[in-house]
């Protein structure tokens, strides 16, 4: 089976991909793809990345972020900050949490990101694995949580390009 063929399996098999927590250089940019969610960052200095993600929440609403990221000890550990619009109800949020990740060992690395806004709270836990130069495969479970309506979770796939 082609890489490519395989890699379009597992990224239409997504029930739910949110934005993984990423190793990059300084001025490296990452985009990703699933069938849920969509995300383009980039590395504007050794320890700040900024971002933006579209998530498709069914019945939840479609919300966008704009965020940024704070390397506090490392890459390991970070800072989040950001906005998100269009969550139930026409409600749109400031929100921010911490993600924690692990040295990227034999091609992998692990991480784990908690961020929260007044009518919201979401988590992650998950694993990026190297498969080629500059695409990584995301394995991760995802919670989302609003205040009104029920929460949305369930584990999903996706790919991620860095260049």
């Amino acid at each position: 089976m082609k890489k490519s063929a395989l890699l379009t399996l597992l990224v239409s098999s997504s029930y739910a991909m949110a934005q993984p927590i990423n190793q990059m250089a300084n001025h490296e940019t990452a985009i990703g793809a699933g069938t849920k969610e969509s995300y383009i960052e980039h590395k504007v200095t050794d320890k700040a990345t900024v971002g933006f993600q579209y998530a498709d929440r069914d019945e939840k609403g479609d919300h966008m972020d704009a965020y940024a990221q704070y390397d506090v000890v490392g890459s390991e550990l970070k800072i989040i900050g950001g906005y998100r619009w269009n969550l139930p109800n026409d409600k749109n949020n400031a929100f921010a949490g911490l993600a924690v990740s692990t040295p990227r060992v034999m091609g992998f690395d692990a991480y784990a990101s908690y961020i929260a806004g007044k009518d919201f709270n979401e988590t992650q836990v998950g694993v990026n694995k190297n498969l080629l130069l500059n695409v990584d495969l995301n394995v991760n479970y995802h919670n989302f949580k609003p205040d009104e309506g029920s929460r949305e979770n369930g584990v999903g796939v996706g790919v991620s390009v860095k260049f």
